[in-house]
């Protein structure tokens, strides 16, 4: 159930263990996922439309089988006015009763006027799976109606949460270029006026990249949000008239911004090679491209810059066996000698879907093969995201050859540049990194130890 204090009990000083607590609700199956109203005059939750007796009873006698595939209670979407200081909580009210789906997320427009949610098919093979995204849909409720529009229908295909633009005209969602049908092409934002039923989605986004919604500017002409480029994550702007995208940032490392939506200030979580994930804070979007700018909230393991010597790290990138650049990410041993050969552990991300990046200790803890005189790569081989949407597509219908075709080549150039010891090699990978561990133990002796993690290595039974 949901429980409320007064702010200005706190901000009085009143002792957190003196504060009373409000009932606002005693809805019969509890209260899931909840937000309030930007006008606070209201609180909207999900929650189950019954109580499934037999889970309840497994739950209550510790019987720790899970039934695959179970059926489960619809969820519904409800919504309570708070109520005042003193008094009983208000009867809760149903907004939504179509059975055949569960809600399972929402969100509200800042003028309180609309709720968008998602719902997923009711049907105990799409819904509670790992892939129930793909199978749910986008909805529109009018507040004050009651009245609800269906946005989206289709299969296999999932969208974002819905977003409002700031001045209530506008609402945006990210999903597919293609959604048709499931595919790994590169995500658009699609925008549509809010007031516009049934009219038609405009695509926007001109990135070889994932283009997606983070928040608006704030007189809605505007969409942020963070991608991956290369071996970096950056931010971007998007026209919403124009329906292009641009960098805002060009850092070496892994950032990524947020907007606080009470303060309106934006927190950057940036990490470097030699930085770890540390949250800086700036006034507006003009800040951000600006170091100089950023404000420190946090100095996550101070000593690291003082106690602790680290391999350098760079992107580089060598030319594949059919003449196609890959990128990567290098880690050199500590106190690295031009000229010197050293051991090598080539690191191999999961995914494939995924990309190493300059950020701090990845790949594995890399820094700890480094400090031991160790010579790393960190391949970003077909399969991966930031390199573009032919790059992440270049494993389809041929899952293992590029991707090994892709690592084989960085090792030769590293052993071609006089840095790696070719007596002297090993891999290790977790998931697809162990795919692909397992691939290359079945395919070359030229590594002295393979660790794989989580790598499938029977794909016939599988």
């Amino acid at each position: 159930q949901l429980y409320g204090v007064a702010i200005r009990d706190i901000v009085a000083g009143v002792p957190l263990d003196s504060l009373k607590p409000v009932t606002l609700t005693k809805h019969p199956t509890g209260v899931g996922t909840w937000r309030m109203s930007p006008d606070a005059k209201r609180v909207y939750f999900i929650t189950a439309d019954s109580v499934d007796k037999d889970e309840k009873a497994r739950i209550e006698k510790k019987f720790t089988v899970n039934v695959r595939n179970a059926e489960a209670p619809v969820a519904s979407l409800w919504s309570v006015t708070m109520p005042a200081t003193t008094g009983l909580p208000a009867p809760a009210t149903r907004l939504t009763r179509d059975t055949t789906y569960a809600v399972t997320g929402f969100s509200l427009s800042e003028d309180g006027r609309y709720v968008g949610f998602t719902g997923v098919a009711n049907d105990r093979y799409k819904r509670n799976v790992t892939e129930q995204g793909i199978y749910g849909d986008l909805y529109l409720l009018n507040v004050q109606s009651g009245a609800i529009e269906r946005l989206t229908s289709n299969a296999e295909t999932s969208e974002s949460a819905l977003s409002f633009s700031p001045d209530g005209q506008w609402m945006a969602f990210s999903a597919s270029d293609d959604m048709t049908a499931y595919n790994m092409k590169n995500a658009r934002v699609y925008l549509r006026a809010v007031a516009d039923k049934g009219g038609a989605w405009r695509k926007l986004g001109d990135l070889d990249g994932d283009v997606t919604v983070g928040w608006w500017s704030r007189d809605s002409k505007t969409i942020f949000f963070n991608d991956g480029w290369r071996a970096t994550t950056q931010l971007f702007a998007l026209d919403v008239t124009s329906g292009k995208a641009r960098p805002i940032t060009n850092v070496k490392a892994a950032l990524s911004v947020s907007e606080d939506a009470d303060t309106r200030r934006l927190l950057l979580n940036y990490s470097d090679p030699t930085t770890p994930p540390t949250i800086f804070t700036v006034a507006s979007i003009d800040d951000v491209a600006s170091r100089e700018k950023w404000i420190a909230l946090t100095d996550p393991n101070p000593w690291i810059r003082e106690q602790v010597a680290l391999g350098e790290e760079s992107e580089i990138t060598w030319k594949s066996k059919d003449g196609k650049t890959v990128g990567g990410v290098l880690v050199k041993p500590v106190g690295y000698t031009p000229g010197t050969r050293y051991p090598l552990i080539v690191a191999i991300h999961g995914g494939p879907a995924g990309a190493d990046l300059l950020s701090f200790n990845g790949g594995y803890g890399a820094q700890t093969y480094a400090g031991q005189g160790w010579v790393v790569l960190k391949p970003n081989y077909r399969g991966s995201t930031n390199y573009g949407e032919a790059h992440k597509n270049g494993i389809v219908g041929n899952y293992f050859a590029p991707g090994f075709d892709d690592i084989m080549t960085g090792v030769d150039a590293l052993i071609a540049q006089g840095m790696v010891d070719s007596t002297k090699m090993g891999v290790l990978g977790w998931s697809a990194g162990g795919h692909w561990s397992n691939w290359i133990l079945t395919h070359t002796n030229r590594f002295k130890g393979i660790s794989s993690g989580a790598g499938t290595s029977n794909w016939i039974s599988m």
